[in-house]
Order: structure tokens, then sequence, then C-alpha cells
């Protein structure tokens, strides 16, 4: 979904590109968060009947959660943390209630880094970066993560649709894309080609743009479908929504 206001951000701490949440345990979800990752609650208000919206920052990046029984189709996603201690972060997690999909363990790329799968099943990839920042140059805490099929293709409708910047590609001897960043505006988004345990979870994002129109007709050019077109909504936002061909809205 895409929105856009006639100044800057409502609220700063707000990128271009945010990760939405939406799943049934949202409440959990906030709960978890908070004790697993220290995240602040910012703001949370009822949405439709059953339904909850919710703000949470994780260190430096904002994160919405919405959602509750009402939801019909939840989008939870795979999200890259980084934290001052990953050892730390994982055991938080799991006494928050978490599933381990990996313990920590040191990697090639230069991260410390573990994995769980939390109480609404969002994975999260918890790391610790080596080096003078526990934070990667260019990223943030939090940084979405898509395992689509078709990461090339999915790259391309990015930049048609978004002018989105690609900043880092690895790919396998075979052309499978490993691994590779995307930016959009002032924020990065990751992701690698669908594998074994690493399969789609097509989610919900909030890009926060200059002219939703404008980005919304750029969007449907490049092959994207109407949720709903640009719209003034009652909290100050025009805003309007797609989804993509793998999935994404």
């Amino acid at each position: 979904s895409m929105t856009a206001t006639a100044a800057k951000p409502i609220r700063a701490a707000i990128h271009a590109l945010t990760p939405y949440l939406a799943v049934h345990q949202a409440v959990e979800l906030i709960d978890f968060v908070k004790q697993a990752f220290g995240a602040e609650e910012l703001f949370r208000t009822p949405a439709s009947p059953g339904n909850i919206h919710a703000e949470v920052k994780i260190g430096d990046s904002m994160v919405m959660i919405g959602g509750g029984s009402a939801l019909e189709t939840p989008t939870p996603a795979a999200l890259h943390l980084y934290v001052p201690d990953a050892d730390a972060a994982y055991r938080r997690a799991l006494e928050a209630g978490a599933t381990s999909l990996y313990a920590p363990a040191d990697q090639d790329y230069g991260d410390r880094e573990a994995s769980v799968k939390d109480v609404a099943g969002n994975h999260w990839y918890i790391a610790t970066h080596k080096g003078d920042r526990h934070v990667p140059e260019g990223l943030g805490s939090v940084t979405l993560y898509l395992h689509p099929r078709g990461a090339v293709k999915l790259i391309g409708f990015l930049k048609r649709a978004f002018a989105a910047e690609e900043i880092a590609r690895h790919q396998s001897p075979e052309g499978a894309v490993v691994h590779a960043r995307v930016k959009v505006g002032d924020s990065v988004l990751e992701m690698g080609e669908a594998h074994g345990e690493y399969q789609p979870m097509p989610t919900t994002i909030h890009l926060r743009v200059d002219d939703a129109e404008a980005v919304y007709q750029s969007a449907l050019a490049a092959g994207a479908t109407s949720l709903f077109p640009p719209a003034d909504q009652p909290y100050g936002d025009r805003m309007a929504a797609v989804q993509d061909g793998f999935g994404n809205s």
C-alpha cells in the first residue's frame, strides 16, 4: 500500500518502506517484540471490528502490526533484525514463546546469526554484524526479507514500479539470486530466491511516497493489480493499494 502527504512524513521514524505484519495474533505479537527485542510501542488503535492497528519501534526502525480475530488473510513476513548481541536476543525470543529455526552461528558474510519463528508465524533472522557497528552500513535495525520464486523478475518490477535501485546482487553459478538488496526511497529491501526451507511469504508493505497517484499508476503499468485506487483517509493520508505478481500487497 502507498500513502502520500503534502509535507514530510507525519512520524519521523517511518521511512519509505515499513513492514506491515497483519496477523491473527496481533496483540500477542506486540507483547512478543517488546519482550524479545525491546520494542517500544508508539501507537495502538482499534481498526475494523475485531482488529487493531499498532506501530512499534525496534532499534531505529518502525514496524506496523495489525489484525486480530477478524483478519481474513494473515501476511506474516521474514525480517532481518540487527541487534548488539544476537545470542542474547535469540534466548529472549525463545523465552517469549518463539520456536528456534537455527541457533546462533558465525556466517561467512560477517554476521553472527540465528533465526526464530514467532508466535504469529513471522520469521526473524537475528544478527550481529562483526565490525565497527552491529548494523551493516546502509541497513536499519529491521529490514524486510523476501523469498520469491523469480527474484530477478521481482527486482525488475520494483525498479519499474517504484524506481528502486539495485545496490547488491549475489548469484549462484546457475544464475539464481542468492542474496540481493534494492533501495526504495530511503529504505532497503532484501531478498533471496526461494529454496529448501526458505519459501515465499507474501506480505504487506507500507510505502510512503511523494505522489500516491503517480506511483499507483506506475505500479499498474509495471504489472501490479489494483486493490483500491487513491483516496483520502481520515487519518490524514492519501492512500492506494496494489498487489504485485508475487502476492505482496
